[in-house]
């Protein structure tokens, strides 16, 4: 089914189970611990255990490794290094090889794995390898390589890398009022709970794999490709992952390695990455230095809007691109937008949830609030006189829908913002408080995306189709919108998600998912409607599915019916046309953030949390919440204690595990309320619906900064915001 047009009324829009508050319907199996993650799948009989081995150097390559001592250790089956792996290609979508020798590109890459029939017994044979490296000088430092970096490569989703509209160096130089100001964003884990893990097992030519992946489309493509096999002699099933964020959208070295030890071994191999492997090995986040130029009018109209960004990467690598937002947020007649690559020999950079918005709008929603404070205007009625609805690069373009001054003026109305006062004068008790605003914003993706669905004598539809749940209530929505166009109960729904055997989806990233896979059951559940309709001798274009019966005139039967010779099977896919271009097509939100700050010692209490978002039709209230919520607090580390620390002498992250790198606890979050607008956008698809997963993230890091300032009167630009950088400028204690 081709998109192209925007939609009418369809089904959807009756609105009898789609948009209704429902419980995740695989929340028993998660709860009872009865859901297959992938390393608990019992499908691979007697499978051996591998342990991966990681490089103890950063950069230079491996000048000798003695395996000897490994391969006499009890119950060791195989051994797999460079050496012995055979031809290896790399995937698309990898940065660096996932088996690493005899050159080196990353601390803890790969270079070998122990087969064992115990996991024990194979993490204590690779204990037993001895290495020898010869260690090259590599670089590790932003800071010290900012001034080397250059343009990175454009294409994909990283846009050009740099952009201009108008004047910007004369406008800027010429406005009276002028903010300039850098701000640090340090790199990020993904610290999923769910390490990254594979089952692999082989049946002759044909490999089986059970992972934890949100791309399987991509993934089964690389695996094929780094292995040198045919795509269709892989099968990749991934029905359930304990968390991704980005860190699973590609295969990784436990895939790879699990694959080649149970070539080696003969056996199927379990492989988990342990927690340090998850930090050095796969990717994360990139840090940032971004410079920020704003100029405007006396009475607040910004007429220069500059935002320059630095990250880096490995060789071949690409840029954190947290410029991306500043085009399009706010108006301003006179814009530029530059990004930078500096070649870094740490583990790889790449996406992770929101890569781009999240970083880039921790500076750029400083850097407004700044600017706001310089013209004496009040926050929230700044943002709201520079509101824009059209593309500010591109004005013949208007966005499909942008609800952000009413997201801004609701939040402000609900949260309170009226109380708020000048930096540093409310207390409370020992606490300094404060309030903080700032705007969410993330645009809009949609991708080709197919599902099967089957129809059975018992009225059961089924829905397959090989996207992934990552712990956002896909199969949830899926089942929601078949139920919705059968017109069935969501008990008569059956959900088979992350097979390869499946139609190819969209996936699980980029805050894309939600809509295009319903978009895609939504084409396929068409196809049904009709063959069904047919079956029936009836009138597909005025049949009425309804109540399990299908209604045509004065006619109704049962659904069921049309299945009584047998299954009815259909399958379509929904691509996309030229709305996208017509149309700006975003998600809006604004976060407000209240802290206290404790007057003597300076820590941080985050006291309330509000995000009203504007992204389309909501699917599913509660697990729509839900992702808002746990972005929110996502957005709360990075804000107050999120920080990978770079040994810039041997590239490597110190607190690689969940003792050394911190992340929010329950302890951390108080309350956190989440208002949806009411909205649909009919150009995205016919479920006029958008990604919200990753809108809440954005812009909640600035929120909690803006919320401290007020506080303290102290304004902190490099993250996190830790009590180290506000005891010295700390008001003196009454």
């Amino acid at each position: 089914m081709k998109f192209d047009t925007p939609a009418g009324t369809n089904p959807i829009d009756q609105l009898k189970v789609i948009g209704k508050p429902t419980p995740r319907i695989d929340g028993p199996l998660k709860t009872t611990g009865s859901a297959p993650y992938a390393y608990e799948h019992h499908d691979a009989p007697d499978p051996a255990y591998g342990f991966v081995l990681g490089s103890a150097i950063a950069k230079g390559r491996i000048t000798g490794m003695d395996l000897g001592e490994a391969r006499a250790a009890p119950g060791v089956l195989a051994i797999v290094t460079a050496e012995n792996a055979g031809k290896l290609g790399k995937g698309n979508f990898n940065t660096a090889k996932l088996l690493g020798g005899p050159e080196i590109e990353h601390y803890h890459q790969a270079v070998a794995i122990v087969v064992a029939e115990t996991f024990e017994q194979a993490r204590a044979a690779a204990a037993l390898i001895r290495v020898d490296y010869a260690r090259d000088k590599g670089s590790y430092d932003l800071v010290a390589a900012k001034d080397g970096a250059g343009k990175p490569p454009e294409g994909g989703f990283n846009g050009p890398a740099d952009s201009s509209f108008g004047d910007f160096a004369g406008a800027f130089a010429g406005a009276p009022v002028q903010l300039d100001a850098t701000y640090t964003t340090p790199d990020h884990a993904h610290a999923m709970m769910e390490p990254h893990a594979t089952i692999a097992a082989w049946s002759g030519d044909r490999l089986d794999l059970w992972t934890a992946n949100q791309m399987i489309a991509w993934s089964v493509g690389d695996m094929a490709r780094t292995l040198g096999i045919p795509r269709e002699k892989v099968r990749m099933r991934s029905p359930f992952i304990g968390g991704g964020f980005g860190g699973k959208l590609f295969i990784r070295a436990d895939a790879v390695l699990a694959a080649l030890g149970a070539r080696a071994a003969s056996r199927a191999v379990k492989v988990a990455l342990p927690r340090p492997l998850m930090f050095n090995n796969t990717p994360h986040r990139p840090a940032t230095i971004q410079r920020i130029r704003l100029g405007a009018t006396r009475d607040g109209r910004l007429v220069a809007i500059g935002h320059e960004s630095w990250s880096g990467d490995l060789p071949g690598g690409g840029p954190e691109t947290a410029t991306g937002q500043t085009k399009l947020l706010y108006a301003g007649a006179n814009r530029m937008t530059a990004m930078r690559l500096a070649v870094l020999d740490l583990p790889e950079g790449n996406a992770m949830r929101a890569p781009g918005e999240a970083p880039g709008m921790m500076a750029l929603e400083i850097a407004i609030d700044e600017m706001a404070e310089k013209l004496g205007l009040d926050p929230v009625a700044f943002r709201v006189l520079n509101d824009t609805q059209v593309d500010p690069e591109k004005p013949g373009r208007p966005y499909s829908q942008r609800q952000l001054n009413q997201c801004l003026q609701i939040g402000a109305e609900k949260f309170g913002w009226a109380r708020r006062a000048k930096p540093g004068s409310v207390r409370d008790g020992r606490w300094l408080v404060g309030m903080g605003v700032a705007a969410a914003f993330r645009n809009n993706i949609n991708m080709k995306s197919a599902a099967r669905v089957r129809l059975d004598a018992r009225g059961v539809v089924t829905v397959e189709t090989d996207m992934t749940d990552i712990g956002t209530g896909t199969y949830t929505i899926i089942a929601q919108t078949a139920a919705e166009m059968m017109g069935v109960p969501l008990d008569k729904v059956v959900v088979k998600l992350g097979d390869s055997s499946f139609p190819v989806s969209a996936g699980s990233g980029g805050q894309w998912g939600a809509n295009s896979a319903t978009a895609g059951v939504y084409a396929a559940c068409v196809q049904l409607r009709e063959a069904v309709a047919r079956k029936l001798g009836v009138n597909s274009a005025d049949a009425v599915f309804a109540g399990g019966k299908v209604k045509s005139g004065k006619r109704s039967m049962p659904l069921a019916e049309a299945a009584k010779g047998g299954e009815i099977v259909a399958e379509d896919a929904m691509e996309y046309g030229g709305l996208a271009g017509k149309y700006q097509q975003s998600t809006f939100g604004a976060h407000f953030v209240e802290v206290g700050v404790d007057a003597a010692t300076a820590e941080i209490r985050i006291r309330r949390m509000l995000a009203v978002c504007a992204a389309g039709r909501i699917l599913n209230p509660v697990s729509a919440r839900s992702q808002v919520i746990g972005a929110m607090t996502m957005g709360a580390g990075a804000a107050l204690m999120e920080e990978l620390a770079v040994d810039k002498r041997f590239g490597f992250f110190v607190n690689h595990d969940l003792a050394g790198y911190e992340v929010p606890v329950h302890a951390d979050i108080p309350h956190q309320e989440v208002i949806f607008l009411e909205e649909t956008d009919p150009t995205t698809s016919p479920m006029k619906a958008k990604g919200v997963g990753e809108l809440g993230i954005c812009g909640v890091g600035a929120a909690v900064a803006n919320a401290i300032h007020n506080a303290t009167g102290m304004r902190v630009r490099d993250y996190p915001v830790t009590l180290d950088k506000l005891l010295a400028g700390m008001p003196e204690l009454a």
